[in-house]
């Protein structure tokens, strides 16, 4: 099922696992689920203020934030 999640964290989480660090995505692009592969590092320069989705090419594409309600880590 197709479903909208906003996102506002840009970075990965780290987990300790013993003495070994994962990182687990947080942007949700990354091609290795749930973990980290650096995609993350092509939302660096987005607005904040602005909503985008990615394309199956990883292109970034600027769309009307029509779900201002929407739940959010930041409500």
């Amino acid at each position: 099922m197709p479903r909208l999640v906003k996102r506002f964290r840009q970075e990965p989480f780290e987990v300790k696992v013993g003495a070994e660090s994962v990182w687990i995505c947080a942007c949700g692009l990354s091609s290795n689920m749930p973990y980290c592969d650096g995609t993350h590092e092509t939302t660096k320069d987005e607005d904040p203020k602005e909503l985008y989705w990615y394309d199956e090419d990883g292109e970034r594409h600027e769309t009307a934030d029509t779900f201002r309600g929407i739940k959010s880590e930041q409500s």
